[in-house]
C-alpha cells in the first residue's frame, strides 16, 4: 500500500446515503431512535415505563463500538487484540478487579474471533457500529438494570424483543405503512433530523460526473425513504446526480453472495418485482443485487476490464470490511468521532449545520449537556485509544482500540465527513494509519 491515494484515479465513486453522503442532527435522531425502540418494548412487551425517561447525562453511555454480550448482558470495549478495555454489566461500570474475575488474567472476550473475523451476525453478540442502532445499546444496557431490578435472570431472552423492536420502526414497509415512531417523525419533520448537503459537496458531485467518472449510490435504505433524503439533502433533481442508484441493498449481503442468491430487482412505485433479473444491462435504479453482476455493468460503463472503484461508508460490517474484501474496492470511512475527539471541523460542514439547524429548534437536551454521540465518553473514554489497566500491580499501558485497527485494516482513508475533502482543488490523500492516532496526530 502506498502511502497517497488519489481520487483521480478512479473510475467510479460510489456512495453509501445515510450518515455518508447524508449527515444526521445526531443528537435529535439519537432521541428519536432510542423513543422509537423503548416505546415498542413498554407497549407492546410489557417493559417498565422507565425506559423511556432519560436525562441528558444519560447519554454519555451511548458509545459507538461497543458489543453487548447477549449471554450474560455485559457491554464490553474491546482492543485491536480482542482483549477487554472496559465493561459494564448493563449501564453500571466492572472495575479491573471485576473484568479479570469474568474475563481471566488475559482478558480474552471468547467471541473475538468470530467477530474478528467475519463481521457477521451472532445470537450471542450484537456490534454497535452504526447510528441507526447504537440508541440501542444505551437501552440494552437499561433493560438490563431493569430486569436485575425486577430480579429476574439475565439471559439473551430479552434480545428477542429488542429484535421486534428494530424490526417494527426499521422493516421496509414501515415508511409506507407509518408503522412504528421513527419514520413517521421524519416524514413529518425532515429539517429536525437531516442535514442538507452544502453547496461545495453537490458541486464536487456534479464536477466528477462531468469529469467522467461514474457515480453510485448504493444503500440499504428502501427506496421510499431514500427518495424523501435524497430531495431534502441534494435537491429534487438527485437522481440526475448518480448513474447507478441501489436501495434496499441488504449489506453486507449485497458484497459476499453471488447473483443467485440476490439477484437485481426492478421497482414500480417503490415495490420490488418478484422477478429477479438475470443481468444488470444498464445503469438505472434497482433495488437489492449483487457486486459481480454490478462489475459487469461497470465494465461496460468505463471500457476497462478491471475499473478502479471507491465506495465512501459510515459501517465497517456493512460497508468497509465486505467492499475491500469482496469487491476489493478502495473504501473510505467516514468517521464522525474524528470530528467528536478534535480534528476541526471544515468550513463547508459548520456552514451547512449552521443553515439546517435554526436556534429555536435546539431542545432542551442540548442546553442542557446531552454528549454528542460522536464525542469520547466518560464512562467509555476515546474511540479511538484507551489506557489497558493492568491489576495486580501491572503497569497501565496505552492500546488501540479494535475499532481503530479495522478502520486501518479495511479503509484506504478515513474523513470525519465527505464536506472534509469536497471543498478540497487536490485529490491526493494520505492512506489512514493506526500511528497517526496512537501519536495523537487523528
Amino acid at each position: 500500500m502506498s502511502d497517497y491515494f488519489s481520487l483521480s484515479d478512479c473510475d467510479v465513486i460510489g456512495f453509501d446515503l445515510d450518515h455518508t453522503l447524508c449527515r444526521y442532527h445526531l443528537k435529535e435522531t439519537c432521541r428519536l431512535i432510542y423513543e422509537s425502540f423503548a416505546r415498542y418494548l413498554v407497549e407492546h412487551r410489557g417493559y417498565d415505563r422507565d425506559l423511556l425517561s432519560l436525562t441528558p447525562a444519560t447519554w454519555d453511555f451511548c458509545f459507538k463500538g461497543l458489543v453487548v454480550d447477549l449471554e450474560d448482558g455485559n457491554l464490553v470495549k474491546l482492543a485491536e487484540d480482542g482483549t477487554v478495555l472496559r465493561a459494564t454489566h448493563g449501564t453500571h461500570d466492572l472495575s479491573t478487579e471485576d473484568i479479570l474475575k469474568h474475563y481471566g488474567p488475559k482478558r480474552e472476550w471468547k467471541h473475538f474471533t468470530s467477530l474478528n473475523t467475519s463481521f457477521t451476525r451472532s445470537a450471542k453478540y450484537y456490534y454497535y457500529d452504526n447510528y441507526f442502532d447504537l440508541p440501542g445499546a444505551l437501552l440494552c444496557g437499561r433493560v438490563v438494570d431493569m430486569l436485575h431490578k425486577r430480579g429476574n435472570e439475565v439471559n439473551s431472552d430479552f434480545w428477542k424483543d429488542m429484535l421486534a423492536a428494530i424490526d417494527h420502526n426499521y422493516n421496509t414497509s414501515a415508511f409506507r405503512d407509518d408503522t412504528g415512531t421513527y419514520f413517521p417523525s421524519v416524514k413529518q419533520n425532515p429539517g429536525r433530523f437531516l442535514q442538507p448537503c452544502s453547496d461545495s459537496v453537490k458541486t464536487w458531485l456534479r464536477s466528477m460526473k462531468t469529469a467522467g467518472k461514474v457515480l453510485l449510490l448504493i444503500t440499504s435504505s428502501h427506496s421510499d425513504y431514500c427518495r424523501l433524503v435524497c430531495q431534502h439533502i441534494l435537491g429534487k433533481d438527485f437522481e440526475e446526480l448518480f448513474d447507478v442508484i441501489i436501495t434496499n441493498a441488504l449489506k453486507p449481503g449485497f458484497f459476499s453472495l453471488v447473483p443467485q442468491q440476490r439477484p437485481f430487482r426492478t421497482l414500480v412505485n417503490d415495490v420490488e418485482e418478484s422477478e429477479g433479473l438475470p443481468s444488470l444491462d444498464k445503469p438505472g435504479w434497482y433495488s437489492q443485487g449483487n457486486w459481480p453482476h454490478l462489475h459487469e455493468l461497470l465494465r461496460a460503463m468505463t471500457g476497462k476490464p478491471e475499473p478502479k472503484v471507491v465506495y465512501f461508508g459510515d459501517s465497517m460490517r456493512s460497508d468497509m470490511f465486505p467492499a475491500s474484501s469482496f469487491g476489493k474496492w478502495e473504501t473510505v470511512m467516514i468517521v464522525e468521532e474524528m470530528e467528536g475527539e478534535g480534528v476541526p471541523r471544515s468550513d463547508a460542514a459548520v456552514s451547512s449545520q449552521a443553515q439546517a439547524e435554526p436556534l429555536e429548534k435546539k431542545g432542551k437536551f442540548e442546553e442542557q449537556g446531552m454528549k454528542a454521540p460522536s464525542a469520547a465518553s466518560e464512562q467509555w473514554g476515546s474511540y479511538f485509544v484507551d489506557v489497558h489497566r493492568g491489576g495486580g500491580g501491572d503497569e497501565d499501558s496505552q492500546k488501540l482500540t479494535w475499532c481503530c485497527h479495522c478502520i486501518h485494516k479495511y479503509s484506504t482513508m478515513a474523513i470525519p465527513s465527505v464536506e472534509h475533502i469536497a471543498g478540497r482543488t487536490g485529490l491526493d490523500f494520505l492512506h489512514f494509519s493506526s500511528e497517526h492516532v496512537s501519536s495523537g496526530r487523528v
